[in-house]
């Protein structure tokens, strides 16, 4: 079979739901592509939010865009829509309590979980978290749904740093705490 037969077939079982994966297998082979802890906030007409992920990565950087997902069951998820502005805190090392926090497993309410840390913001207003080894001030350029998740395109309008010397990264279901170390 011919490389561009197999590529039309492969795309028909596609669109058919032949090709589709159990998602508890592929919520398993997730647990071991580690990623960076973010705590994605926001600030505007819709009130304050914030959130934990993992799901954010660089689209370009002319203009500097970021991409993040956030699920559609989230509270934070249609707080962004209306606010049209969000922070990107990559969390430091040392963040896993705040990780949990905004992942709503510290049984925190989200109204008051802004009150357990210390926050300031930047040209958005959306909250920067003091801690966070990286901020990325955005307003929200376009908003993609697919399956339970948006898919948020934000363009970077600030960015503010620290000098952390770790990163929170979530690998086999777990917070590591990652440094870089000289070879």
């Amino acid at each position: 079979m011919g490389e561009m037969q197999f590529a039309a077939e492969f795309q028909t079982a596609m669109n058919n739901g032949a090709a589709m994966v159990d998602k508890f297998m592929y919520r398993e082979a997730m647990s071991k592509l580690g990623a960076a802890v973010s705590v994605v906030t926001s600030n505007g007409e819709a009130g304050l939010c914030g959130a934990t992920v993992s799901a954010v990565c660089s689209v370009s950087d002319s203009p500097a865009t970021l991409l993040v997902c956030v699920n559609q069951s989230s509270r934070s998820n249609s707080v962004i829509k209306t606010n049209r502005v969000l922070c990107v805190n990559v969390l430091a090392g040392i963040n896993r309590r705040v990780a949990d926090l905004f992942a709503g497993s510290t049984g925190i309410p989200s109204d008051e979980r802004f009150s357990h840390i210390r926050y300031s913001s930047l040209k958005t207003g959306a909250p920067v978290l003091d801690e966070a080894i990286v901020s990325f001030d955005c307003e929200l350029d376009q908003v993609i749904e697919a399956g339970t998740h948006s898919i948020f395109l934000a363009r970077v309008v600030d960015i503010r740093g620290n000098d952390a010397e770790a990163c929170l990264v979530y690998f086999g279901r777990q917070y590591i705490s990652v440094s870089a170390s000289p070879e």
